[in-house]
């Protein structure tokens, strides 16, 4: 028998056991308040969101891969639609679309509908400087590296700054060949 062909994101997004969202927007929160409050300096907090959600990446990309049946993406702008119509669907529940990408096929905009990470949240004045939902950025990065592409990942828009949508870009630095751990022939 044939294995089953790769799962939508919705498809996915119902079968999986869920946190309340409610919570987990709020434990999030708490989260970025306890490093504002550590940390002291916005750009610190910055740098340790965008680690914390890289470390989540590596670990998340082996769920992803294992539920979504999702065979080998082609190339980046495969992976980037792979990322923003199942990835986000799966772990968030949010739609995003892959936009402006540059004419070598390296360099995209991923524009998400929602993001649930920032219900309930106004930044202070004195956290302008804040990307609070940084993770997410780390996340997307330390999952592709996961599958050998080193990238650079960073926020465009952020309506929690007063922009009119989430808007993240994608920019492919090298494609990392694979590295086996033994050689067949000895």
């Amino acid at each position: 028998m044939a294995p089953p062909g790769p799962r939508s994101g919705d498809a996915i997004f119902a079968s999986v056991e869920r946190v309340n969202a409610e919570l987990f927007t709020l434990t999030y929160g708490a989260t970025v308040r306890q490093l504002l409050t550590d940390l002291e300096e916005v750009e610190e907090v910055n740098k340790q969101l965008d680690q914390m959600g890289y470390n989540i990446g590596i670990r998340l990309i082996d769920e992803f891969l294992a539920k979504s049946n999702v065979s080998r993406c082609i190339d980046f702008k495969e992976t980037a639609d792979v990322i923003a119509k199942v990835g986000f669907k799966m772990f968030l529940g949010i739609n995003a679309t892959v936009t402006n990408w540059d004419a070598d096929g390296t360099c995209c905009n991923i524009i998400l509908e929602d993001n649930p990470l920032a219900d309930f949240v106004e930044l202070p004045d004195t956290c302008q400087g804040l990307y609070y939902c940084n993770i997410l950025s780390g996340v997307i990065r330390g999952a592709l590296e996961m599958v050998s592409m080193k990238t650079e990942v960073t926020w465009l828009r952020d309506v929690l700054r007063g922009d009119d949508a989430y808007e993240l870009q994608v920019k492919l630095l090298k494609q990392v060949p694979e590295e086996y751990p033994y050689k067949d022939d000895e």
